[in-house]
């Protein structure tokens, strides 16, 4: 009886997410090399060093060029270090003769990371001008909030959190009924059987590649929950784990809101610089090389992010620290790994879901086949409910032709 409820169960719950899932797995798979495709479709923002040997800009260099660029704007945070475009997000300081905010039209300045030319401004961090430029920042917008901004973000995180609970209940009707020679009565669902008829190589596809790539198919479901329910995923992994969850890191922290910090740019990256070759010696990390540089005016403290030896993911701020725009003091740093279980976990979590796992190619290749084995199961469960309800309905109605039948003989 209770195998009948799941059966029910992983069929309607199946159907429910099928739509969903064949979305993201279709998308996911693009976004795997996202930075290739948009390169591909943007041609004009490839950037090349001026000489073979060029080095880039510091990131101080770079935020001061910016500020200098519109001086109406504050450079709030960006990433650097990479020979890739740089996008620093700016918000409008205050006119003094009129108490407003100033119109900036724009939220992110694009510059050269090695000569801090200007690339271009852009409203938005994905989308620019032009259809064809913003094909992958669609696929991106489609991936994360299906094009439907909070609402879309709202339902993906719920049909995560629904696909993380059916894991479970896959795994266990793929499980023999007997315990009697469990292993033998097993091992058929591990396997796709060769030739077959059309029904039972969808069976099995569908049946196997859930269970080959089990693990995995949980790691994305419970990531994505981490991406669109954060407060769900936060009371769960503070459940099991030692967490400290970005909301509490922010509310931990001394506010002092503080627009005109006495530290500049490059003072505040020497003071990062200091910060960080301390906590690295103190916490046993390599500091690697700079990535990020920001300023945060409602704590009143700059932040500061290197790629270090704790560091899982390739790309993205990682290791990092804040400290006072003021004094330069430490206000507290954030190890990606090593520190709090549940933080280690949550970083694993994001490397595996955005490809970025120490910058691996392969495993980017292995994300982009496993977003097709996504859509292949939801492919293939709507096939194998279409073919059971078919015969179901067959079935319904061989009984009621004989029973009607037999009515006619008596």
């Amino acid at each position: 009886m209770l195998r009948h409820f799941f059966v029910w169960l992983h069929r309607w719950v199946g159907l429910l997410m099928a739509g969903f899932l064949l979305i993201e797995g279709l998308t996911g798979s693009l976004l795997a090399f996202n930075s290739e495709l948009t390169r591909f479709f943007n041609p004009q923002i490839i950037v090349t060093p001026p000489a073979p040997d060029a080095p880039l800009l510091d990131l101080a260099t770079l935020a001061e060029r910016a500020e200098a660029l519109v001086p109406e704007a504050r450079v709030d945070y960006f990433g650097g270090g990479t020979p890739d475009p740089v996008l620093l997000r700016c918000s409008p300081r205050t006119d003094p003769t009129t108490g407003k905010p100033y119109d900036i039209g724009f939220k992110y300045l694009v510059l050269d990371p090695w000569t801090g030319k200007e690339l271009g401004r852009l409203q938005d961090r994905h989308y620019a001008q032009g259809f064809v430029q913003n094909i992958m920042p669609f696929v991106y917008d489609l991936h994360m909030y299906l094009a439907l901004g909070n609402t879309g973000a709202w339902a993906l995180g719920i049909v995560a959190l629904i696909w993380t609970l059916d894991c479970f209940v896959g795994f266990y009707l793929t499980l023999p009924v007997a315990i009697e020679n469990f292993w033998r009565r097993w091992k058929p669902a591990w396997l796709i059987k060769w030739p077959a008829g059309f029904f039972r190589l969808n069976f099995d596809l569908h049946r196997a590649s859930g269970l080959w790539l089990w693990p995995l198919l949980f790691v994305f479901a419970w990531s994505s929950v981490m991406l669109e329910l954060q407060s769900t995923y936060d009371w769960v992994t503070g459940a099991v784990f030692d967490y400290l969850s970005p909301i509490d890191a922010i509310m931990v922290m001394p506010q002092h809101p503080n627009e005109t910090p006495r530290l500049d740019w490059r003072a505040a990256q020497a003071a990062g610089e200091r910060l960080m070759a301390e906590q690295a010696a103190l916490h046993g990390f390599i500091v690697r090389r700079p990535m990020g540089l920001g300023y945060i005016k409602e704590f009143g403290a700059y932040t500061y992010a290197v790629q270090g030896s704790r560091d899982v993911r390739g790309r993205g701020w990682n290791t990092s620290l804040w400290l006072d725009g003021d004094t330069g003091a430490l206000r507290s740093l954030d190890l990606p790994t090593g520190e709090h279980s549940g933080n280690t976990v949550s970083s694993w979590l994001w490397a595996l879901h955005f490809a970025d796992l120490h910058g691996s190619v392969a495993y980017r290749i292995f994300v982009c086949g496993l977003g097709l084995v996504i859509t292949l199961l939801s492919v293939t469960g709507v096939y194998i409910w279409w073919k059971k309800r078919r015969a179901r309905k067959f079935s319904k109605a061989h009984r009621g032709m004989a029973a009607a039948l037999e009515v006619v003989a008596e």
